[in-house]
């Protein structure tokens, strides 16, 4: 496969599904519709990866998006090609710290999972390679202001709240640790742009189980859902120099990113977790079965409609809309979404993510969201059977103890709920 020659802006430390499926999508985007002619630089930032797969065919694939639009299923090809090479700093280490070198490169970012935003302070200076993403990133900083180069724009795409700041203060840790001297910490501070990020998107990855015919051999093929979002944390001439603002993506530019966190947490995740347990009471297997079911779905609907959205503060229509995008999410039939597999932990899921709600709501209204109460209730009910995967000492007490002394354990919940056992306790 031919592709065009770009000039090198963008590190990514991650060559997965997500960060293909999402950001270098984004950034082909960008290029076809902008003057932006970057290009990326994958380093792949554990010993084992795909970076021998994708160089094995040029690092070009094809990205494939699939899902409801406007209710009627599509299906959206395009062919990435914005990815000129790997580094694997486990092969070789200097070829990694070479990338300081480089006074092109702009933009770092990274999916190195939510334990890869780490500190350890086993973590020598001395080690090729460290063993934190952090560390390396460190290294890689401190060689770049020891040639006097600008620093960069870090877009974190983690999972895990303030991405940004977290990685921040875990390099300027290690400067400390390592002695590298007030300088190097300072020019971290001043020359560099840690953004906080959000994003989302379902990245499905290789289709294992499907035959797609695409014509020709591609190993790296990915497949996600049409969806996109990404809540950027940080200076809004940042697309001065990233210009995805041209390519019309679903991208906002923000100095309040938690906000947007807050929605997505209450309404997307707070869906999930207020009709899994039911569902799963109910013998239903799928997301996608949940949407076809007429009793869980109207039940979902009013959780979120009537009782989750009334509790927040962004404009209306931006939620309606948000919701509107999650129902068509949920319904989207090319993703399996298995009831069980979201279910993993929902005692703490609930707590997080629809108790925030429910309280809210009996604070704003002065009474209780029957929906979000019988949701509650049929989490109680959940934990009675042997369905449940959480952990062993959480589940011994939902299945032995009564609703008050479930809905007063502070340990579960960091509150006393024992006001609302008579209104649970009417759905059990």
């Amino acid at each position: 496969m031919n592709k065009p020659t770009r000039i090198e802006k963008i590190i990514q430390f991650g060559e997965g599904g997500f960060l293909r499926g999402f950001v270098d999508w984004i950034v082909q985007l960008t290029n076809e519709a902008s003057d932006f002619n970057a290009s990326v630089v994958i380093v792949q930032p554990i010993e084992k990866g795909m970076c021998d797969k994708l160089m094995a065919q040029d690092c070009v694939y094809t990205h494939i998006m699939r899902g409801l639009r406007d209710g009627k299923p599509v299906v959206d090809k395009k062919r990435i090609d914005v990815i000129s090479r790997c580094v694997e700093p486990y092969r070789d280490f200097s070829a990694y710290l070479k990338l300081a070198e480089n006074p092109d490169f702009r933009f770092i970012v990274s999916n190195t999972t939510e334990a890869g935003i780490a500190f350890s302070a086993d973590d020598k200076p001395e080690d090729a390679p460290n063993v934190t993403f952090p560390a390396k990133v460190t290294l890689l900083l401190k060689k770049r202001y020891d040639l006097g180069l600008h620093g960069f724009i870090f877009l974190p795409c983690e999972l895990i709240d303030k991405n940004g700041s977290t990685l921040k203060k875990y390099i300027i840790d290690y400067a400390k640790l390592w002695g590298l001297g007030d300088g190097f910490a300072n020019w971290v501070e001043r020359e560099n742009i840690f953004c906080n990020t959000l994003v989302d998107r379902i990245v499905t990855g290789y289709p294992k189980d499907e035959v797609i015919d695409l014509g020709y051999e591609d190993n790296m093929v990915n497949t996600s859902e049409l969806f996109h979002l990404w809540v950027i944390e940080g200076p809004r001439d940042i697309v001065k120099e990233f210009p995805f603002d041209k390519a019309g993506l679903n991208i906002i530019v923000t100095d309040e990113l938690e906000r947007y966190r807050t929605r997505k947490v209450r309404i997307l995740n707070g869906a999930h977790t207020s009709m899994i347990p039911y569902a799963m009471l109910e013998g239903i297997e799928t997301v996608g079965d949940c949407m076809e079911n007429e009793k869980m779905s109207a039940f979902v609907k009013k959780c979120v409609y009537e009782e989750i959205i009334p509790t927040l503060d962004l404009p209306e229509k931006e939620l309606l809309d948000y919701a509107d995008d999650v129902f068509e999410r949920f319904k989207n039939p090319f993703i399996r979404h298995l009831c069980a597999s979201i279910s993993l932990n929902s005692v703490s899921k609930f707590k997080v993510r629809v108790l925030p709600s429910l309280l809210e709501y009996i604070k704003r209204k002065g009474e209780m969201p029957q929906n979000l109460i019988m949701s509650f209730a049929k989490l109680i009910a959940f934990y009675k059977t042997d369905m449940p995967n959480d952990d062993a000492a959480v589940m011994e007490f939902m299945k032995k103890s009564d609703v008050k002394s479930i809905l007063a354990n502070k340990a579960l919940w960091d509150e006393d709920l024992s006001f609302l056992a008579d209104e649970v306790s009417k759905y059990l």
